[in-house]
């Protein structure tokens, strides 16, 4: 049977986004439907709100899901009515890179995630009748109810009951794709000296997670000074701003080059300085995305002969049910002190939280959509 819920309309960057009554529809065998309590705002939704990725809009967004499983499909194994959940990108299951534990990099991540619908094109939610866009990356959790599926939804750790689902919630893009990025796709080495260009949540999460690794020196670049106090307290050895001659700064710091480098900015100059800094065998991790008319220019004889890696990065090379569970495990630590960078609001205040993260006074905004 249907049911009855609010969400968060995005009409485009023009547009505020709008809390509206909508229609969740009834579910298929490998579906879930979830009742949120919170979702994280990422750079992603808002690069979809201002046209950036074929995302169909009006639509409703919103990635970074966690709450209570309300009903399941008949297929569902994963979960069950009553658990707490976080949710996360969604993937076919079949394809050569999901079939090698690489599910970021699914053949059919685009009907999975961004078409605006169930991959076979039947919606998942409905406004006065009409279909919505909606099942964005296999959720649109910037409701009060929610379509999953059972590939993109990891059951909270009974270790971790006594974290609220709030606090969870950023697990499933932001938090996941920066440490996974050490963790998982560069495999950052001990004593090895890293740069990570860029302080929001995924810079902050790949300081945090450098420090699990043991790199040293842990350096983070941003030219907001705010932000490179708050990443020395997360682990960074030195802060250096990017407004005063960093690059040089990098180079007396660690003067054979750096092991690691990583840009979440996506900027071409600073992508092509990273890769200037690397040392013999060095690596640089891009998730910062540039424009599609910039193209990257690197020196071959240096790209070569000193055996340069440059590497593409989604998701943090991320396997969902494993990797989520590792994090948690590493906040429980203490070792992972994700909760510093989030600032909450009402869902009501979806709009002044977006405002807050696009001044940069809030590095990762948490809706709070309802009680736990």
């Amino acid at each position: 049977m249907p049911t009855n819920a609010r969400a968060a309309i995005c009409r485009g960057s023009q547009h505020p986004f709008a809390i509206e009554d909508v229609v969740i529809d009834d579910l298929q065998p490998n579906e879930l439907r979830v009742r949120i309590v919170a979702c994280g705002i990422c750079h992603t939704d808002l690069a979809v709100r201002d046209g950036h990725l074929p995302v169909p809009l009006p639509g409703v967004l919103g990635h970074e899901g966690a709450g209570i499983v309300e009903e399941i499909g008949s297929a569902v194994t994963v979960a069950k009515p009553g658990d707490r959940v976080v949710m996360s990108f969604n993937s076919c299951g079949e394809c050569p890179s999901c079939s090698s534990e690489a599910p970021t990099y699914c053949y059919e991540f685009f009907p999975f995630n961004w078409a605006g619908a169930r991959p076979d094109g039947s919606p998942t939610m409905f406004k006065n009748n009409h279909p919505v866009n909606a099942s964005f990356f296999g959720q649109s959790s910037f409701a009060t109810q929610a379509i999953a599926n059972e590939r993109n939804v990891v059951r909270v750790p009974d270790s971790a009951a006594e974290i609220p689902l709030e606090r969870i919630a950023p697990m499933g893009c932001g938090l996941m794709t920066g440490a996974g990025a050490v963790l998982r796709s560069m495999k950052v080495r001990a004593n090895m000296p890293i740069a990570i260009f860029g302080t929001g949540t995924v810079g902050m999460a790949a300081i945090m997670a450098a420090k699990i690794a043991g790199a040293n020196p842990i350096i983070a670049v941003d030219i907001n000074d705010e932000r490179l106090a708050l990443a020395k307290e997360l682990g960074a050895t030195h802060a250096f701003n990017g407004k005063d001659d960093a690059i040089a700064k990098i180079r007396e710091l660690c003067p054979n080059g750096l092991g690691y480098a990583f840009d979440t900015t996506g900027f071409k100059s600073i992508i092509q300085d990273a890769f200037g800094l690397l040392a013999f065998q060095g690596m640089l991790g891009i998730v910062g995305a540039c424009g599609p008319e910039e193209v990257m220019q690197f020196n071959e004889l240096e790209f070569m002969s000193q055996g340069r890696t440059v590497k593409g990065i989604l998701g943090g090379d991320s396997d969902l049910v494993n990797f989520i569970p590792e994090l948690i495990g590493y906040h429980l630590e203490g070792r992972f002190p994700y909760d510093k960078l989030i600032g909450y609001f009402d869902f009501d205040n979806i709009n002044e939280a977006i405002e807050a993260t696009e001044k940069g006074t809030v590095v990762k905004p948490v809706l709070r959509i309802s009680p736990e």
